[in-house]
């Protein structure tokens, strides 16, 4: 019995744990701008702290966008492209518990718990956004975040990277309205 309910507990906190590290895609366009007529793009910059990140990022883009129908040419394309890493501290709290009982204790709480260790990890999030412009009116006509994309661990870097681009492009180019 206190094993089955140990697994419960921990394969819960693993679960929750596992939705709340999840990428988070968000995209918003201008509403007004014909996406047809958009067929090549060039890069304007990628802004990151880390110049490693710069080709890697383009060319996650590069094969979202060239499996969209788009195709980068060096300079003069119908929309440009501008790539920017935020990075910010998250903190998580790690509860474990130990001497794991059950039943109500006698105030009405839950009692039997044993002691419990709370521990703080800080960890760094890295949000990756994609703006694309129309190069002939400079005016803002996609723009895509993907938060928890880029990374301090260089062994899931580019895979969250390919995984963050992939799914932020899914969508895109937006519908046209009806």
């Amino acid at each position: 019995m206190l094993q089955s309910k140990l697994t419960s507990t921990f394969g819960l906190m693993l679960l929750m744990a596992t939705v709340s590290f999840a990428q988070q895609v968000k995209s918003d366009y201008d509403h007004d701008a014909n996406f047809s007529r958009y067929k090549t793009y060039s890069w304007t910059s990628v802004k990151t702290r880390n110049p490693l990140w710069v080709d890697r990022i383009k060319s996650a883009v590069n094969s979202a966008l060239t499996a969209k129908g788009w195709t980068e040419v060096p300079s003069g394309g119908d929309a440009a492209v501008f790539a920017i890493e935020t990075t910010k501290e998250q903190q998580t709290l790690n509860t474990f518990y130990d001497n794991f009982g059950g039943g109500w204790g006698r105030r009405g709480g839950f009692g039997g718990f044993g002691d419990a260790t709370t521990t703080t990890d800080t960890y760094k999030v890295g949000t990756l956004v994609i703006d694309i412009f129309d190069a002939g009116t400079k005016k803002l006509i996609w723009r895509g975040s993907s938060s928890d994309t880029l990374s301090d661990k260089a062994d899931k870097n580019i895979k969250n990277l390919d995984k963050g681009v992939n799914k932020l492009f899914e969508h895109f180019p937006p519908e046209p309205k009806r």
